[in-house]
């Protein structure tokens, strides 16, 4: 697939995405009451969401990060999680938040919440993403939260990328 901006259509702009993601951040406030939150981005799709969403939670967080890939240089999921980074503190009676950019699959999101259930006896665990492609579906598995559902696109900008390239674009775009 040849991907280039001027190609580009925008399926969320920049105002779209700050005015749900602060819609977000309004019902995750109203979940946690001001409780500590250890939030988990998953690097690097995630990171422009997490930040934006993080700056609107009235709650004290910590942040972690951790790095997964599914896709390498296709636009299509390979079928396999690979945990490139994982490492993360004691979680043991935290309320944790892991915050992704899409679930398609949801092997990704599987895979994160049977890896934090398997180690860690946390006090809640809420998964927040901020795109949701439930056509793409092969695990019965729901994010808590999201921002958008899409159909069946490749979509890039904003944290998603195509081979590495377009996570700064300030909207989130597909190709026709």
């Amino acid at each position: 697939m040849d991907i280039k901006i001027e190609n580009l259509k925008v399926l969320f702009d920049e105002n779209r995405l700050q005015t749900r993601i602060i819609e977000l951040a309004n019902e995750l406030n109203n979940l946690y009451k001001g409780e500590e939150v250890t939030v988990v981005c998953v690097l690097k799709g995630a990171v422009m969401f997490a930040v934006d969403l993080i700056k609107s939670l009235n709650m004290p967080v910590k942040i972690e990060f951790i790095r997964l890939s599914s896709y390498g240089s296709s636009v299509t999921t390979s079928g396999k999680v690979n945990a490139v980074d994982i490492r993360l503190p004691d979680l043991n009676g935290k309320n944790v938040l892991i915050i992704e950019d899409i679930v398609d699959t949801g092997l990704t999101a599987k895979f994160l919440l049977d890896f934090m259930n398997c180690n860690f006896n946390v006090k809640s665990l809420k998964f927040c993403s901020l795109l949701d492609k439930k056509v793409s579906r092969k695990v019965d598995i729901q994010p808590d939260y999201y921002g958008f559902e899409i159909d069946d696109k490749f979509v890039v900008g904003y944290g998603l990328d195509y081979d590495g390239y377009f996570r700064n674009l300030r909207y989130i775009g597909y190709k026709e």
